[in-house]
């Protein structure tokens, strides 16, 4: 998976992607892996022309303690995800329906980091039995997704520093006032993506589903030249999965498990 339908540019490209519907989607999670993380709070903000005309957040019960260091970066707590939230079965649902009808409706996801939120959702629908993106999607590609971490490592692929959300807001003059809060972050990496298509033309230009396309090759080329990076540092088994948006072994898994 990776390519959606389509591959040429278009003249009237800006008003498709980043001058049209954005709808930026971040989750917070237990963990780090997106294979044995769960959702602990998710946000879906929808973004026409600039202005928020829609925002979801959702705070799930994840069925496992939260550990420490994960309640220190997000702020919840797992008495709270307890008390408040909802069960992340029902959780992981409601957010893949609204995900899946605002790519029916036309509009491009956006996520920072792409691979890790779209995976992790796709091994808790999994895990719960419930059906995949591509299910919901009657089998098309899951997309159009802009990743705004992806691109950017392409069009500035030398710059050193940090490639966090709250670095890269930095870089492109993006206000973000609460890191890992789903909702501040889904927001900013919205912003973050009009603000590269603004700074790259050539960017810009491309189509939902050529750009979807071309970050599937750009990411497969930073993953491989991670690995061997890594790997010339000392550490010789290192794999970085070159597949996006979904990660290889979680995308089978989940075509598997229907």
């Amino acid at each position: 998976m990776g390519e959606s339908r389509g591959s040429e540019p278009s003249g009237d490209s800006q008003a498709q992607w980043h001058g049209g519907v954005l709808v930026g989607f971040d989750l917070e999670t237990t963990g780090t892996e997106p294979g044995e993380s769960r959702i602990v709070t998710a946000a879906v903000v929808g973004v026409r022309g600039g202005e928020v005309h829609e925002r979801r957040i959702w705070l799930a019960n994840p069925g496992i303690p939260i550990p420490r260091q994960a309640s220190a970066i997000h702020g919840i707590s797992t008495e709270r995800a307890v008390a408040e939230g909802r069960p992340v079965r029902e959780v992981a649902g409601e957010v893949a329906d609204v995900l899946v009808r605002q790519w029916q409706q036309g509009a491009v996801v956006v996520a920072y980091n792409a691979a890790f939120d779209l995976s992790l959702l796709t091994a808790e629908l999994a895990r719960h039995g419930l059906p995949s993106l591509a299910d919901r999607l009657g089998g098309a590609p899951t997309g159009p997704v802009v990743d705004p971490l992806t691109i950017d490592r392409a069009v500035d692929r030398y710059r050193r520093g940090k490639r966090t959300l709250e670095a890269v807001c930095g870089v492109y003059g993006v206000t973000l006032d609460a890191a890992h809060d789903a909702g501040a972050d889904a927001l900013a990496a919205v912003q973050v993506a009009r603000a590269i298509a603004a700074r790259h033309p050539q960017v810009a230009a491309l189509t939902p589903a050529a750009l979807h396309t071309r970050q599937a090759a750009w990411h497969e080329r930073w993953a491989r030249d991670f690995q061997a990076y890594l790997r010339r540092q000392g550490t010789p088994d290192a794999v970085i999965d070159p597949a996006w948006p979904l990660r290889g072994a979680l995308e089978a898994g989940a075509a598997a498990a229907v």
